[in-house]
């Protein structure tokens, strides 16, 4: 293997029609009789008739031998070969080989930090890099965009450089490098920096701060990717005036820090691109409120209408104390509860049906002891479709995203009705067993045939740090940062423009 490869780049050096080869575009290699609406990994090279002959020897190896090949050889020295002449080029940034190389990398990421490899990471890449790419806002019409180049791909997603993001959460925030598998560690969220009399400004500053120092990095080494709370969605004027004083304000104190360039987008956004989509409704379960967003093309519908239920983790949580206080089982923290509810704790397909099983089981809290459970295993979760169990007066769940899809369906926003019928599940307390199979259930008993048919709920894709997938999906595309981040003349111009406009 290794003297072939000398002999095919050795060829380069001795033949000057090669060198002139090397000048030619790489897109008169496709054939242009092909269907734009083709994946790439369906387009094919085509061969050249006057460069049939440039390879000598070599071209006398069948095509997909030569593939085979340039396969075991690797992405550097493909690339290598390209330069060789036009029959090589065109054979060599054939999209297969490339789409394999991506794949091959995504399972076997060069980043030791952080966990394992991630199992859908080859799907993320190509959602990312055909529907994202772009930038905000996302192109709408995908079969008008040029051919892709996943050979111009591969090499610019290597020189994207590592950013650091902050997903806020609402129960904790979650922080790390977009080339990790991972976020790299968790902390309060900025909510908690201060008290009620601090100023935003002095809370957030305070807040990135923090994350900066505990990653051990410098601000300005690196752009930053943040999540924008889930706050705020009224389409009322004090709604939109906090939500944009709190986008400026974190844009204000990043560039303050001297951070290069800044992406912010909401958290739901986040979550919708982990699970590799663009449209839909996604619902997080926050820790005191679960909101129903609906989103189309990576926007935001406020005016269409977001959801709020008062009813979060918190509630989950203490209910479940408040059932095992009844059984005289007493805590001194919230954290112990908390575990025994991710551990043991589910939402039933049928709850009627479910209060005639045995559901007993048992976990063991370290330090703690063995706790046992029964049914307070289901009935913790199905307040969240029943809240009046937990004294509290509000929609249940179903209800609030079933709102929400009328809504949309009202709005008439898209020729069809299919882009809301996916919803995805966000938070921690999103992660119970069987919440996306109850809510599904009772979203297709509730609303008419025509709405109900196609809906689809969804997990959350990469459980509670979901946002910050989503996340690490933008800040490792090959346009990233130019196309998703904002730098700081940017923003002075904008804010510039914002206040004559206001004036």
């Amino acid at each position: 293997m290794a003297m072939l490869l000398k002999k095919v780049l050795g060829l380069r050096s001795s033949a000057p029609n090669l060198r002139r080869d090397h000048h030619h575009d790489q897109e008169g290699c496709w054939d242009d009789d092909d269907d734009d609406d083709d994946p790439p990994s369906n387009r094919v090279a085509v061969m050249p008739a006057a460069a049939a002959t440039a390879a000598g020897a070599f071209d006398r190896i069948p095509d997909e031998i030569f593939y085979v090949i340039v396969k075991m050889l690797g992405p550097k020295e493909a690339a290598r070969m390209s330069a060789v002449c036009r029959t090589w080029r065109c054979l060599v940034s054939d999209n297969r080989l490339w789409i394999h190389f991506l794949q091959i990398q995504s399972l076997h990421p060069h980043h030791h930090l952080g966990s394992s490899s991630d199992p859908c990471a080859w799907e993320s890449i190509f959602f990312a890099e055909t529907r994202l790419r772009s930038g905000y806002p996302l192109q709408l019409y995908y079969s008008q965009a040029p051919q892709l180049s996943f050979m111009r791909i591969y090499g610019q997603r290597a020189l994207v450089p590592g950013s650091v993001i902050i997903d806020g959460g609402s129960g904790y925030c979650k922080f790390g490098w977009s080339k990790y598998n991972a976020p790299s560690g968790r902390s309060a969220t900025f909510y908690e920096f201060g008290n009620i009399e601090t100023p935003l400004y002095s809370r957030l500053s305070l807040f990135y701060t923090t994350i900066y120092s505990k990653m051990q990095v410098k601000p300005s080494n690196q752009p930053i990717v943040v999540s924008i709370p889930i706050c705020h969605y009224d389409d009322t004027e004090s709604a939109k005036a906090s939500r944009k004083q709190l986008r400026e304000t974190i844009h204000s104190v990043l560039f303050d820090l001297n951070v290069p360039a800044v992406c912010a987008i909401n958290q739901a956004t986040w979550v919708l691109y982990a699970a590799r989509r663009t449209s839909g409704i996604v619902v997080n379960v926050g820790f005191q409120h679960t909101s129903v967003v609906p989103i189309l093309h990576g926007e935001v519908l406020s005016k269409v209408g977001v959801e709020s239920v008062g009813m979060g983790a918190l509630k989950l949580t203490e209910f479940l104390r408040q059932q095992l206080q009844q059984k005289n089982i007493h805590f001194d923290s919230l954290y112990t509860v908390r575990e025994l509810k991710e551990k043991l704790c589910y939402v039933a397909l049928n709850y009627k049906a479910e209060l005639s099983k045995n559901t007993q089981a048992s976990y063991e809290v370290s330090s703690e002891g063995i706790f046992t459970l029964a049914e307070e295993r289901f009935q913790t979760g199905e307040i969240l479709f029943q809240p009046r169990m937990a004294g509290v007066r509000a929609m249940g769940l179903h209800q609030a995203v079933a709102l929400c899809m009328d809504h949309c369906h009202d709005a008439e926003l898209m020729y069809d009705d299919s882009w809301y019928k996916t919803v995805v599940l966000s938070g921690g307390t999103a992660c119970l067993p069987g919440l996306a199979e109850r809510l599904e259930k009772e979203l297709h008993e509730m609303l008419p045939s025509s709405m109900a048919t196609g809906i689809r709920v969804i997990p959350p894709p990469y459980g509670a740090d979901s946002a910050w997938f989503g996340a690490k999906v933008i800040s490792n595309l090959s346009t990233f940062p130019g196309a998703w981040c904002v730098t700081k003349k940017q923003f002075k111009h904008k804010f510039k423009r914002d206040l004559i406009v206001s004036r």
